[in-house]
């Protein structure tokens, strides 16, 4: 199963998504800022926030006749979707990452300056786009959801090189960081379907869950997977200090020694020693069959929360998501 699969009741939503996220960031009369954006435009990522909110209005809307609001749902997807790009440039000037979608990362061309000055760029079309769909249900689900990322974004920093952070709080701060925009957005889309509030309940309910683990998954794959897989060098929380899930579980897990061995690598530069020593002690131990049980459960939780939708087609390609998801892991 690839993306383009369970995109595909999307496609042509998706497509539309696709044309304003580039007439949003080549409008520019400022040639620098459009050669930056430009630049963005070629690193596409996986565009799962847009889905997330596409799919969730026509899942709660699915058999209404009404078919306004198309404009607004388009202008909202690519929104949640520059807000997330936005995130990333910032994000790639914290951690000092040099590679993004197999490009180098705007820091790395242009500097962190200029990075943290285009991240609000982009932050601001997102705000546009926002204010021109007159919701205000919608406003406030996102601007409370930016808070809360950004929040999360700083705790999860200030964590930095704490192995004994508890597992509970390393949720609470994944929920806040990740899986808040993927909640605010499945919310986003289902307020545009104009169900009622138990429904759209439900859909912020499924992002939420499914932003935890894939969270997780995330932090995972960048101990276990390649740069190619990658699109960016693996490793990057290792030499960043930062405390993932898996590293939380082998810390229980080991010896006194090995512990201190964990605790020494963690922001000690870009050493593939160290990678490779961490990546042979998960798999090895059983921290990442605990990790994948806990990867389950919130997937199994965020499948459960689209029961009260009507089947559709639309119901099907967010659940095959989540399937997508667990295959990224397996």
């Amino acid at each position: 199963m690839n993306l383009g699969d369970v995109y595909e009741p999307i496609a042509e939503d998706l497509k539309t998504v696709e044309d304003l996220l580039r007439s949003s960031l080549s409008n520019s009369k400022n040639k620098s800022v459009s050669a930056m954006n430009s630049l963005l435009l070629e690193s596409a990522g996986k565009r799962i926030r847009p889905a997330l909110v596409i799919l969730s209005n026509k899942a709660t809307s699915f058999g209404d006749k009404k078919t306004n609001g198309q404009r607004e749902l388009i202008e909202i997807a690519t929104a949640m979707e520059l807000i997330h790009i936005a995130s990333l440039i910032h994000d790639d000037v914290l951690d000092k990452a040099t590679m993004r979608h197999t490009r180098p990362s705007v820091n790395a061309q242009y500097g962190d300056d200029i990075s943290i000055a285009l991240g609000d760029y982009i932050y601001s079309k997102a705000l546009q786009l926002i204010a021109n769909c007159r919701n205000l249900d919608v406003s406030a689900c996102i601007s409370d959801a930016i808070c809360v990322m950004c929040e999360g974004e700083l705790s999860h920093v200030c964590q930095r090189g704490n192995l004994d952070l508890s597992k509970s709080r390393y949720i609470a701060i994944a929920k806040k960081k990740t899986a808040s925009l993927f909640a605010a957005s499945c919310h986003a889309g289902a307020i545009l379907g104009n169900h009622n509030p138990a429904v759209q309940t439900s859909l912020k309910e499924f992002g939420k869950n499914f932003g935890v683990a894939f969270q997780i998954i995330d932090d995972c794959k960048d101990v276990l997977s390649e740069e190619s897989e990658l699109g960016k060098r693996p490793g990057q929380d290792i030499i960043t200090g930062d405390i993932t899930l898996p590293l939380l579980i082998l810390s229980e897990i080991v010896g006194p020694a090995e512990r201190v061995e964990i605790r020494n690598m963690l922001g000690a530069g870009n050493d593939k020693g160290n990678l490779q020593k961490l990546k042979a002690m998960l798999v090895e131990s059983n921290a990442l069959s605990r990790t994948c049980e806990v990867i389950t459960s919130y997937l199994n939780t965020a499948k459960e929360r689209l029961n009260p939708l009507a089947d559709s087609v639309y119901k099907e390609s967010l659940g095959r998501l989540v399937d997508y998801s667990m295959q990224r892991i397996s």
